[in-house]
C-alpha cells in the first residue's frame, strides 16, 4: 500500500486498497462524526479493513447540527466552487440514503420539505433579490416572493413581511439519525469503533503509519484519515505548519416541541436585525432552530445571551415560537477554514489524508466527501470535483514528497 500526496492532479495511492502486512487495519479514521463515519463506510464497503477512533462519536457539530441540506440558500459571493461542490453532494443525497438506510435498517429523516428565506425589511428583501440573481447566474433559478406568496408557502410566519425566495430544493435530514445510521451501517460492513482518544498520527519512518491513542498504544494502519473537525489541529505528530487551517467556531441550537397541531411544512430562514436565525421542522413536530456563531475558542458552555437571541429572532418570524416548549440546548463547535470550504485530499506527509473544515456544511457533504477519499484511498484518484478543496491549497512550501511503502 502506498501513498503519493502530491499536487498533481489524479495522483495515485498506488495500491492503496491491498492490505499492507504488518498493519491492524487498511485505514485508520480520526474522528466519529458524521464525515469519519461516512469516509469509514465507504472505505469497509470496498473490502477495507477500517476502524474509527473517536472517545465520543457523534457528540460534536454531529450531534448539534440542524440537518439543513441547503446549498442554494447557503450560497454567498466568491464561493461559487463550494456552490458546485454542496449541489453535486446534494443531488447524490437520495441515492445516499437509500444506500445507508437499507444497509443500516433505520430511517434517517431525509425530507424534502424545501426552503424559504423571509425578508425582515425591505432593505434585506433587496440583498434576497440580488441573491436570487446571483443564483440563477450560476444555473439555479431561485423565485423571488411577495409578502403575499410567502405567507402562503409557510402560513405560520409572522404577517407583515414584505417577502423572500423560495428554494424547492433545499431540503433536510435529521443529523442525529443519520449519525445512528452511518454507525450501524459501518458496523454491519465490519467496521470497527474505538471510543478512545487518539493524541498523535505514528510516524515511525517519516511517514504516518497509524495512531497513538491516550494511554501510548499504538494502533498501526496503512492509511491515516484525520477527521476530527474543529479539533484536527489538536492531534500531534505533525508539524504545526503542515496541519490542516482548522480553528473551531462555536455555534449553538435549541430544539423546541411545536403546540399539538402546529406544522411547519418548510425549513425558514432569515436574518432579523442583522443576525441570521433559521427554523427545520421534523416530522415528529420538534423544531431545530439555530444558530449562534461565536469564535471564542474551544469552550463549550451554553451562552444565555445566545439562547435568548435564537427565541428572540425565531419568534420574530415565527410568532408560535413563544407557545413551543423548549427541550433541549446544543453546543458544539463547527470546524472553519479560512475560505469556509473543506480540506480534503492527500496531507503533504505520505501516509496521511485530510477530511476537515467542512463549517456550515458537515451534514450536506458528507456523501460526497465519502466517496470522494473512499475513491483517493482505493483508486489513487482524488475525483475532479474535490481538486479545488485540497489541502495544499494554502500552503507556500514546496512538494516534497516522494512516495513511500507502508512499512511492513
Amino acid at each position: 500500500m502506498r501513498a503519493r500526496p502530491t499536487r498533481k492532479a489524479h495522483t495515485p495511492m498506488t495500491d492503496a486498497a491491498s492490505p499492507a502486512p504488518g498493519n491492524a487495519v487498511d485505514v485508520a479514521v480520526i474522528g466519529g462524526g458524521l464525515i469519519g463515519l461516512g469516509i469509514a463506510w465507504r472505505c469497509a464497503q470496498r473490502g477495507l479493513a477500517v476502524t474509527v477512533f473517536d472517545p465520543a462519536p457523534g457528540s460534536g457539530a454531529s450531534w448539534t447540527a440542524a440537518g439543513m441540506l441547503a446549498p442554494v440558500t447557503e450560497l454567498r459571493y466568491g464561493e461559487q466552487s463550494l456552490f458546485a461542490l454542496n449541489l453535486l453532494s446534494a443531488q447524490r443525497y437520495p441515492e445516499f440514503v437509500e444506500e445507508l438506510q437499507s444497509a443500516a435498517g433505520m430511517d434517517v429523516g431525509y425530507r424534502l420539505t424545501g426552503s424559504v428565506v423571509a425578508a425582515w425589511d425591505a432593505a434585506d428583501l433587496a440583498s434576497l433579490r440580488d441573491l436570487a440573481v446571483f443564483a440563477k447566474s450560476l444555473g439555479h433559478p431561485v423565485e423571488v416572493l411577495t409578502g403575499r406568496e410567502l405567507r402562503r408557502e409557510s402560513p405560520l410566519l409572522s404577517p407583515g413581511l414584505p417577502g423572500g425566495i423560495i428554494a424547492p430544493d433545499d431540503h433536510q435530514v435529521n443529523n442525529r439519525k443519520l449519525h445512528a445510521a452511518l454507525r450501524a451501517a459501518f458496523s454491519a460492513a465490519g467496521g470497527r469503533v474505538v471510543t478512545e482518544r487518539v493524541t498523535a498520527v505514528w510516524s515511525p519512518r517519516g511517514r504516518v503509519a497509524g495512531v497513538v491513542l491516550a494511554d501510548g498504544t499504538v494502533a498501526p494502519a496503512g492509511i491515516t484519515v484525520l477527521a476530527a473537525g474543529a479539533w484536527s489541529r489538536q492531534v500531534d505528530g505533525v508539524p504545526p505548519e503542515l496541519m490542516p487551517r482548522v480553528r473551531p467556531v462555536k455555534g449553538q441550537t435549541l430544539r423546541l416541541r411545536l403546540p399539538s397541531g402546529e406544522v411547519l411544512g418548510r425549513v425558514v430562514r432569515g436574518t432579523v436585525r442583522g443576525s441570521p436565525v433559521y427554523l427545520v421542522p421534523r416530522e415528529d413536530g420538534e423544531l431545530v432552530v439555530g444558530a449562534s456563531s461565536e469564535e471564542t475558542g474551544f469552550g463549550l458552555t451554553p451562552r444565555a445571551g445566545a439562547v435568548y437571541e435564537l427565541l428572540r429572532d425565531a419568534q420574530s418570524l415565527l410568532p408560535i415560537v413563544a407557545e413551543a416548549h423548549l427541550e433541549d440546548v446544543s453546543t458544539s463547535l463547527r470546524p472553519g477554514s479560512p475560505d469556509n470550504a473543506p480540506m480534503i485530499g492527500p496531507s503533504r506527509i505520505e501516509g496521511l489524508v485530510f477530511a476537515t473544515g467542512h463549517y456550515r456544511n458537515g451534514v450536506l457533504l458528507t456523501p460526497v466527501t465519502a466517496d470522494g477519499v473512499a475513491d483517493l484511498i482505493t483508486n489513487g484518484t482524488l475525483p475532479i470535483e474535490l481538486l479545488p478543496f485540497r489541502p495544499d491549497r494554502f500552503s507556500t512550501h514546496p512538494d516534497t514528497h516522494r512516495p513511500a511503502e507502508v512499512p511492513a
